[in-house]
């Protein structure tokens, strides 16, 4: 318990999915927690569910004013921050050859943009701490590996898989010490997902239980937020560390 008791984080995307698993768990160990989204009434309501350790602020990730606003209120509330934890993502299917330039760039507005813009906007908030920060990236197993199906969410996390890295060894290099890590997963069963692929039946999938599932619950993904937002990872730096049961590895 008490993980990260006394801890300031900024999620984003916390009103729903890993997001929202992301922010009780963070809570839950001590930590108060600053919840972006673009949804306001499902982020308000988790806001009021966690209570005083919580404030919920509008943010659309891939806007700069919205960055400055959110990082404003981080430090009128709560004094300062210590945990950045990227995450809010658009994913929408397609191929190299069905993919629009519009749909690219739309995806790489958020996904790209807004992890760069969030990178930028964490380490010079974090960079004044004495103890420093951590900074977790969202990424995907479609960085490494790659999916057909989805050109441009793949474009993008392979772009903040090598920010993640980039930021790392300059935060090390100017010796602030802000840790950056990205999480690489295959599939979580959260609700972006579920209207990606409706025809999908959870227990089928085995979720937790079946050796060869390749779908993960948001709750494992936030115990390794967890882990790296806290000091029991303090010399875990510019990693990517995958959750996917194996599948990139496996090719099954």
């Amino acid at each position: 318990m008490n993980q990260v008791k006394g801890k300031v984080a900024l999620v984003t995307g916390a009103a729903s999915g890993v997001g929202r698993a992301d922010a009780l768990l963070l809570a839950a160990q001590g930590a108060r927690v600053v919840l972006g989204d673009v949804n306001e009434e499902a982020g308000q309501a988790l806001a009021r569910e966690i209570g005083d350790a919580a404030l919920f602020v509008r943010h659309d990730i891939a806007s700069e004013e919205d960055w400055r606003k959110a990082m404003a209120a981080t430090q009128d509330r709560f004094g300062r921050l210590d945990v950045l934890v990227n995450n809010a993502a658009v994913c929408p299917a397609g191929s190299i050859e069905d993919t629009s330039l519009d749909t690219w760039r739309r995806v790489m507005r958020v996904n790209a943009d807004g992890y760069f813009l969030g990178c930028k906007f964490g380490v010079q908030a974090m960079k004044g701490n004495p103890a420093g920060g951590s900074i977790v990236v969202m990424s995907s197993v479609a960085a490494l590996g790659g999916l057909p199906m989805m050109c441009a969410y793949s474009g993008a996390k392979g772009a903040v898989t090598a920010l993640a890295r980039s930021v790392a060894v300059h935060c090390k290099r100017n010796g602030y010490r802000i840790r950056c890590n990205s999480i690489h997963p295959d599939g979580i069963w959260t609700p972006m997902t579920q209207a990606l692929l409706p025809n999908l039946d959870p227990v089928a999938l085995g979720i937790g239980t079946d050796p060869m599932a390749r779908m993960c619950q948001p709750e494992d993904v936030a115990n390794l937020v967890l882990f790296l937002a806290s000091d029991a990872s303090r010399f875990i730096n510019g990693a990517e560390l995958r959750i996917d049961n194996a599948q990139l590895i496996s090719g099954l």
